[in-house]
């Protein structure tokens, strides 16, 4: 049975791993659905999750955070009206240009605009499931 599982295994195609970069104070939700879309059976990504649930010192999320874009193959930018304004999606920004990490915008909500783009993060995109499969399959 084993040889069968790792058949199928090398048969799926790999799934490039994702690191989510959002406004927590203000779009906790837009994470929440990616999370959803990555579970779907064909979607080309996985994302590494790395939210804090409880207050943790600020260098303790820092090297938390840096680990995680460190082990993603992307990060995206999860788009709202105030995440160019975000710290810690600033500083994940940092993180990820210095680790040498891919970068992309998806525009998180249906009134988004592209005006609402972080400098120095990637083009940006809106967010459908098409484009999430051109850019990450």
């Amino acid at each position: 049975m084993r040889w069968r599982e790792s058949l199928q295994s090398a048969r799926r195609p790999k799934k490039r791993r994702v690191f989510v970069s959002f406004d927590y104070d203000n779009d906790l939700a837009l994470r929440n659905l990616i999370i959803g879309q990555a579970r779907l059976p064909d979607s080309p990504f996985q994302v590494i999750d790395h939210s804090l649930k409880e207050t943790a010192p600020e260098a303790m999320w820092q090297l938390k955070a840096r680990r995680a874009i460190a082990r993603s193959d992307v990060v995206i930018v999860m788009l709202g009206r105030r995440t160019r304004y975000a710290q810690g999606v600033l500083k994940e920004i940092r993180m990820a240009r210095s680790l040498g990490k891919p970068i992309f915008q998806l525009i998180g909500y249906r009134n988004g605009r592209v005006e609402w783009r972080v400098r120095g993060a990637g083009r940006v995109y809106l967010w459908t499931w098409p484009n999430l499969k051109k850019l990450l399959g």
